[in-house]
């Protein structure tokens, strides 16, 4: 039976069927957390419960921590972007920590950004360090991820494309919203994984739906595989691992990517973005954002994340 851990400003909770207990821990950040076990069982069998509704939910996942994400790792979303999934290799990119926020926060559009988009993704909570050279294998798997999280990949779509980076449009405050559990799993809980299904709700209009299985190109074991060969990973960081089709932003008409081709880039991007300001699909002040992950049966359930967009 998976452990759902909450946290609120002052303590960190086990969600019971009662209720939410409170962990006796001394532990400020995620990856101390997780290395207090023990009281997290506790917590999971104690009656001395609250309504989980009467606390103010933040992040499970602390800051600073390394966030690292896959990109293009959804055959649809290659697809929609007019690429083909068979070229798609393995890759990384970088989001700042200072972009995690709470579960329920608001998403705060930067004044200069124009078009705002959403992406539902599951992450993966490392559970203990990684150190470059570490070999994983599937069945040690779930010795490595500790939990799994709902998570939303923000993104300022005009300054992410015309830099050709990620970094900054994807790492502004409030741009990685995380919760709200982390929802801790055994090795036998962890292989039902690809049954997972994504999906990302604005103002109750679906916009993205899949199961993981059907359609999630690179896994959890390639990405931890990959990232050991280069890059530490610590207790408590965030691996982030894509998201499906359904974005606002999706490729242009072959013949219109064609043409922008031949033109010099600040045409070429002019263009493009007149064209995205018909775009109905980008967010837009006011609007509610509602992710949701969890198996078809609801024996896993990450919970359900709710973010309301404000224009600075």
């Amino acid at each position: 039976m998976t452990t759902s851990v909450l946290r609120t400003a002052d303590a960190w909770w086990v969600q019971t069927p009662t209720g939410a207990a409170r962990i006796a821990t001394a532990a400020t950040t995620t990856g101390e957390l997780l290395a207090d076990r023990d009281a997290i069982e506790r917590a999971a069998h104690s009656t001395d419960t609250v309504p989980v509704d009467s606390l103010t939910l933040l992040s499970p996942v602390t800051r600073p921590c390394r966030v690292v994400a896959q990109m293009t790792n959804f055959a649809s979303h290659v697809k929609d972007a007019g690429m083909n999934p068979a070229s798609i290799p393995l890759t990384f990119f970088r989001k700042s920590s200072a972009s995690i926020s709470g579960p329920f926060d608001d998403i705060v559009k930067p004044g200069h950004v124009k078009f705002l988009d959403y992406e539902v993704e599951i992450g993966l909570v490392i559970g203990r360090d990684i150190p470059v050279g570490t070999a994983i294998s599937e069945s040690a798997l779930s010795d490595y991820i500790a939990g799994l999280v709902v998570t939303n990949d923000v993104s300022a779509r005009d300054i992410q494309l015309p830099q050709t980076q990620f970094y900054e449009a994807k790492s502004y405050p409030t741009f990685t919203p995380v919760g709200p559990a982390l929802v801790l799993l055994d090795a036998d809980e962890l292989k039902r994984f690809t049954d997972l299904r994504l999906r990302l709700r604005v103002n109750g209009e679906i916009r993205q739906d899949m199961v993981v299985g059907d359609d999630m190109i690179y896994r959890p074991m390639q990405a931890l595989e990959s990232l050991a060969r280069f890059q530490d990973l610590a207790a408590g960081d965030l691996v982030m691992t894509g998201t499906p089709a359904g974005t606002a932003l999706s490729a242009p008409p072959k013949p219109i990517e064609i043409i922008g081709s031949l033109l010099p880039p600040a045409v070429k991007w002019k263009a493009f973005f007149n064209r995205q300001a018909k775009n109905t699909k980008y967010l837009k002040h006011g609007d509610l954002v509602e992710l949701s992950v969890a198996t078809d049966d609801g024996v896993i359930d990450l919970g359900v994340q709710r973010t309301a967009v404000r224009y600075a």
